[in-house]
């Protein structure tokens, strides 16, 4: 006796479960704020959505902080970002810049985290932090969401900003 099916052999790469975007917005401006004050304004060209809820922001983000009286404090931008839903946590790459515009102090790295629940930012990958007229070069930095405090965990070297020499 012989069998035979006229079913075709399936492809498994076909089966394969989609894990790409699930949404896509354009222009995002997501604004949170605390008994009707703004607090922080997240924007970005570009959002995508996950399945799990996490995000992208393919295209960069900017974060911008506000006190009470609704000024802006500090400004935070990166070319890639990223929010982890599970742990509340989002995630700046590439050319990231953290301004303090009360205090003239800011900051440049490659990475850098920002956690809104505990409302500070941090990073263990190599920073410079211009506070004034000073560099610092160092691995590894903490600080409260509006850079107002921070602490360096490895400092490399210091040193003062030449006359014209760009911040």
């Amino acid at each position: 006796m012989a069998f035979s099916s006229c079913r075709e052999d399936v492809d498994a790469a076909a089966l394969q479960v989609y894990d790409g975007p699930m949404n896509t917005s354009i222009n995002i401006n997501l604004v949170s704020s605390d008994s009707a004050i703004i607090r922080s304004e997240i924007k970005a060209p570009k959002q995508l959505e996950f399945e799990n809820g996490n995000l992208e922001f393919p295209e960069g983000i900017d974060i911008t902080f506000f006190d009470k009286a609704g000024n802006i404090t500090t400004t935070m931008r990166a070319d890639r970002g990223y929010y982890l839903r599970e742990d509340n946590i989002y995630k700046g790459e590439g050319d990231v810049q953290v301004e303090n515009l009360e205090k003239d102090q800011g900051l440049k790295a490659e990475e850098i985290f920002w956690n809104p629940n505990q409302k500070k930012i941090y990073t263990e990958k190599f920073v410079t932090v211009r506070d004034g007229q000073t560099l610092f070069n160092g691995t590894g930095m903490e600080a409260d969401e509006s850079f107002s405090n921070y602490k360096l965990k490895n400092i490399r070297d210091s040193r003062t900003l030449l006359p014209g020499e760009e911040k």
